[in-house]
């Protein structure tokens, strides 16, 4: 006489709802972590790219869009969108971008297209007609010689951190690099020593003053990337255009412009026989200054 087997459904075919309660409880966590993350970066780094990618997150879920390349593809039509519109908002926030499309006649050039992109090439209109002056002038005295500005500010909100800067949080702190000549002396018209105008150090002589000599502080924006110096062009300061420029800050943006600061390294200052009261040092916190020059206005 056989026996009835009992009556329990194979694994196979399990409830769906025992399955939904044996999947691993951290993932939605994990996940949430990871999008926070990629926002606060985004922000950081441009101030509008956090707001993008939720916009391309709330229409990835509302079209059912799961693939990679479609989710990049929205939020760079997004990223591109608001890009375009801080343009048009900006000056309601006291603020106008630099161009990044320079001419062949412009003689006022942003170093890199990537400070657009990052929306990094904001100033108030006085700094602007501050930085388009300076250029003017040094193509006045020097014919066809262009002035390359970095970093500037974000387009909105005052006390917005421009990383790794300190002070570029207003709209009225703006980035200059310096002019360069090559190992035979020659000018180098429009060129850094590094592609993005940052890091390529002069490096202080035996005896120059060194400010900073002897601290460690661990709260610090001062590198030295002492890997990285040997990588760029043996170019030098063409001490030339570099005290002229200097000199035209320190005299005619101050009374015409209303500025405030110059701020380049103390060995640097000494070189060029620098004595104006606007010509100071940042502090040892602060990034070094013998890359470029920073400015400010009130």
């Amino acid at each position: 006489m056989s026996r009835a087997l009992p009556r329990h459904p194979p694994c196979a075919a399990a409830s769906p709802r025992l399955w939904e309660r044996q999947r691993p409880q951290g993932l939605p966590v994990f996940r949430f972590a990871l999008h926070a993350l990629i926002v606060l970066i985004l922000t950081l780094l441009t101030q509008i790219g956090g707001i993008a990618y939720l916009v391309m997150l709330a229409a990835s879920h509302a079209s059912g869009l799961r693939r990679f390349l479609a989710k990049l593809a929205i939020f760079l039509l997004c990223y591109a969108g608001a890009t375009f519109a801080a343009s048009l908002a900006a000056p309601i926030f006291g603020r106008v971008p630099l161009s990044c499309v320079a001419g062949a006649t412009d003689r006022l050039v942003v170093r890199s297209p990537i400070y657009c992109l990052l929306n990094r090439n904001y100033v108030t209109p006085e700094l602007r007609d501050l930085a388009k002056a300076l250029a003017a002038h040094m193509d006045k005295e020097f014919p066809g010689t262009v002035t390359v500005a970095l970093d500037a500010n974000f387009p909105f909100v005052n006390g917005f951190p421009l990383l790794p800067h300190l002070s570029h949080a207003d709209g009225k702190k703006i980035d200059f690099a310096y002019y360069y000549k090559d190992e035979d002396g020659a000018f180098l018209n429009g060129a850094t020593r590094s592609p993005i105008g940052y890091f390529a150090f002069e490096q202080p002589a035996p005896g120059d003053e060194l400010p900073c000599e002897g601290r460690n502080d661990w709260l610090t924006t001062r590198w030295n990337f002492d890997v990285l110096q040997p990588l760029f062009p043996a170019y030098r300061i063409e001490e030339q255009r570099t005290s002229a420029a200097i000199g035209w800050l320190a005299n005619e943006g101050v009374t015409r412009f209303g500025l405030q600061k110059i701020f380049i390294e103390p060995h640097l200052k000494n070189a060029l026989g620098i004595t104006d009261s606007h010509i100071r040092f940042q502090g040892c916190r602060a990034a070094r200054h013998d890359d470029h020059i920073h400015i400010q206005v009130d």
